[in-house]
C-alpha cells in the first residue's frame, strides 16, 4: 500500500472528530457490545479532559491530536499533545530537559504521545484494524515529522503496549523500559484463595491491616455506574484536591472533569467510598477496562489505620477477582505495593530525540537504565509475597 495515498491532518480539538471513527481505531473491541482494552483512549475520556479544561490553553497539555485518513477513511489516530513542562507523564525525563537546557538547547515545547495524567499502559498508536503496519507507520512519521518541522526538541511515546514498543523500535525510535506494580490474577475464586498463595507471614499481615482498616466505625460502599451521583464526585473533589496540593502542588484535574465523568464516563467507573457517621470520609477512584482495573486516585478527609490500603489495593484485587479480571494496575511507584500482593511488571516507551548527539547519549543511557531495571524486577519479584514452591513441587 502506498504511504503516500495516507493524509495526515493534526487536530486542535476532539469535537473535530466523529466519536465512532476515533473509536472505531481507539476501541474496535467494543464492536461486540463489551467494554473497551481500557477507557483511556476513548473518544468520550480524551474529550471529557479537554472540555473540563484539565488539558488545553493554560495546562502545559495543548492537544495535537493526530489523524490519519486513507481514501477518507480513518484507519489510525493518536492522543498527541504539545507539552510545556514534563509533569504529569510519569516516565521521567527531567533530566533530559536539564542536560539539553544546559547544552544550549531548549527541551520545551515536546511533543507526548500519552493519555495526560494516566500511568497506565494501553495502545498509543489506535489503528483500525486490518491496518496495523501501515497505520502504526503513518503515525509514527507524522508525530515526527510534525515535531521536527516545528523545531521541536523530541517525542515522547509513554506507557505504550509491549508490542507498540517493538514496532517502534523497527522504525527508529529508542526504547526505554521502566516498571511499576500489578496484581496478576492467578485464577483465584476469592479473595481467600488469593491469600493461601502468599506466605504465612504475608497472609497474616494482610488479614490483621484488612481487619484494622474495617474497623475504622463506618461502611466502605463499590459504586460504579447509575449508583455514583453527583454527591459522591463533591465529596471525592475534596479528597482529590488533598492529594493533588500534597503530591504535585496544584491538582491536574478541574472540578468540571468529574461532572464530565458524572455524564459521561461513570459506566466506565469503580469509585469506592468510605462513609462515617453519614459523612464521606476517604475515596478511591478506579477505571474499569475489558480485563484490567486501573486504579488511579485517592483521598481521605480523616485518617484511618490501614484505610488506604484497604481501599486502593484489596477492594480493587476482590472485584478484579469476582469480574475475572486478569490483572489490577496501581499506579505510579510505590514498592509497599509489593508485600500486598503486587509485583513488578516491566512497562515501556517510546522517544525520538532530534538532536543527534544527545540522541546518542540518550541511547547509551537507555541500555544502562534497561540492565538496572531488569535486575531491580528480578530482586524485588524474588522478596514477593508468594509462597516459594519447593523445587520438588515444580513442574
Amino acid at each position: 500500500m502506498d504511504q503516500a495515498q495516507i493524509e495526515i491532518t493534526v487536530l486542535a480539538s476532539l469535537s473535530q472528530i466523529a466519536a465512532g471513527d476515533w473509536d472505531a481505531c481507539a476501541c474496535p473491541e467494543t464492536a461486540d457490545g463489551g467494554r473497551p482494552r481500557d477507557p483511556f483512549t476513548t473518544h468520550r475520556f480524551l474529550k471529557a479532559l479537554e472540555e473540563s479544561g484539565s488539558v488545553g490553553p493554560g495546562t502545559g497539555w495543548q492537544p495535537q491530536y493526530l489523524v490519519a485518513r486513507l481514501d477518507g477513511m480513518v484507519i489510525a489516530c493518536a492522543p498527541l499533545y504539545a507539552k510545556g513542562h514534563s509533569q504529569g507523564e510519569y516516565i521521567f525525563d527531567h533530566s533530559w530537559a536539564h542536560a539539553y537546557e544546559r547544552a544550549g538547547g531548549d527541551y520545551y515545547p515536546k511533543l507526548q504521545m500519552a493519555v495526560p495524567f494516566t500511568p497506565a499502559t494501553g495502545r498509543r498508536l489506535l489503528v483500525r484494524p486490518g491496518y496495523d503496519g501501515i497505520g502504526q507507520s503513518a503515525l509514527v512519521q507524522g508525530a515526527v515529522q510534525l515535531a521536527a518541522d516545528n523545531g521541536l526538541s523530541s517525542l515522547h511515546i509513554t506507557f505504550c503496549t509491549p508490542d507498540e514498543a517493538e514496532a517502534g523500535e523497527r522504525m527508529g525510535l529508542l526504547k526505554r523500559t521502566s516498571q511499576q506494580f500489578h496484581w496478576l490474577n492467578r485464577g483465584f475464586a476469592d479473595f481467600g484463595d488469593f491469600l493461601a498463595a502468599l506466605s504465612s507471614r504475608k497472609r497474616k499481615a494482610i488479614r490483621k491491616e484488612r481487619s484494622r482498616a474495617n474497623g475504622f466505625g463506618g461502611t466502605i460502599h463499590m459504586l460504579s455506574g447509575d449508583d455514583i451521583r453527583p454527591e459522591h464526585w463533591d465529596a471525592f473533589w475534596v479528597f482529590y484536591q488533598d492529594t493533588g496540593s500534597r503530591k504535585w502542588g496544584s491538582p491536574y484535574l478541574t472540578r468540571a472533569f468529574f461532572d464530565a465523568a458524572q455524564a459521561h464516563l461513570r459506566d466506565d467507573l469503580l469509585l469506592v467510598m468510605a462513609e462515617r457517621g453519614g459523612r464521606w470520609v476517604a475515596g478511591a477512584l478506579n477505571v474499569i477496562g475489558r480485563e484490567t482495573l486501573f486504579g488511579r486516585y485517592w483521598g481521605c478527609v480523616e485518617t484511618h489505620p490501614c484505610l488506604h490500603f484497604e481501599m486502593c489495593y484489596y477492594r480493587a484485587i476482590e472485584f478484579a477477582i469476582a469480574h475475572g479480571f486478569a490483572r489490577v494496575e496501581a499506579g505510579a511507584q510505590g514498592e509497599h505495593k509489593l508485600a500486598r500482593g503486587y509485583l513488578p511488571t516491566q512497562i515501556c516507551s517510546l522517544h525520538w530525540v532530534a538532536d543527534p548527539g544527545f540522541a546518542r547519549a540518550i541511547a547509551q543511557y537507555l541500555e544502562a537504565e534497561a540492565d538496572a531495571v531488569g535486575d531491580e524486577i528480578e530482586a524485588l519479584t524474588e522478596y514477593g509475597p508468594f509462597r516459594k514452591v519447593p523445587v520438588e513441587e515444580r513442574e
